[in-house]
């Protein structure tokens, strides 16, 4: 079988500068806080963080900010960080504001191999600009690109050794389809059992897409 369960450090070698990189969560729910502190102290640099927020100024994701690792943003909701508005506007990083159902659907079509997408969210508005419009069926629609990633961060409840995932309730959020969308999947659990353990009808991210498996340290 081959090793996929090892320690976050080690995970997190195989994050280069430059990367592209998708980090689950909402908020606080199915974050893989480990694996963002560990990649803050990394000193992994030029990055384009994929993520629904960037958390707080100082904190968690925020805390790749405030260390000038990042270069772009790819999300929709930075309410809670203002530093990602002073950072833009100073000209330190780009932004690309995506709207939250796209994004979830550009990640999966990413995922399923679907290279773009129409939608009508956006159309008419300035995240328009510069993208294909056709109408159908007398409706606007609006071209979208599937995302993709080089690492995808995500968490999940427990995993076997194998890599397949089991979330817990409304922490799966987005990691299912990070999972999917990247070429190097990184899932942070809480519990790691044998393989044959886990129930099949509970299995959400089968082993196929993850790489790696690293259990959380403060459990």
């Amino acid at each position: 079988m081959i090793k996929k369960v090892m320690d976050i450090d080690e995970a997190i070698s195989y994050i280069k500068d430059g990367d592209r990189i998708m980090v689950g969560g909402f908020g606080l729910a199915g974050y893989p806080e480990e694996l963002v502190e560990a990649l803050a102290k990394s000193g992994k640099k030029n990055l384009t963080i994929i993520s629904n927020d960037l958390g707080s100024p100082g904190i968690g994701l925020g805390k790749l900010l405030t260390n000038n690792q990042i270069k772009a943003l790819i999300g929709n909701y930075y309410n809670w960080n203002p530093d990602v508005a002073d950072a833009y506007n100073s000209g330190r990083i780009e932004v690309k504001l995506v709207p939250q159902g796209t994004f979830a659907e550009a990640i999966r079509a990413a995922g399923v191999g679907i290279p773009a997408f129409y939608t009508p969210t956006s159309a008419g508005t300035d995240l328009s600009k510069g993208k294909e419009i056709k109408v159908f069926n007398g409706k606007t629609y609006v071209l979208e690109q599937a995302i993709h990633a080089d690492v995808a961060l995500i968490k999940a409840h427990i995993a076997d050794e194998l890599g397949n995932l089991v979330y817990y309730k409304t922490a799966r959020n987005f990691n299912p389809i990070m999972a999917m969308a990247a070429k190097t999947t990184i899932a942070q659990v809480d519990k790691i059992v044998p393989l044959g353990t886990l129930n099949p009808e509970h299995i959400v991210t089968p082993h196929i897409f993850v790489n790696i498996v690293t259990k959380r340290r403060n459990l």
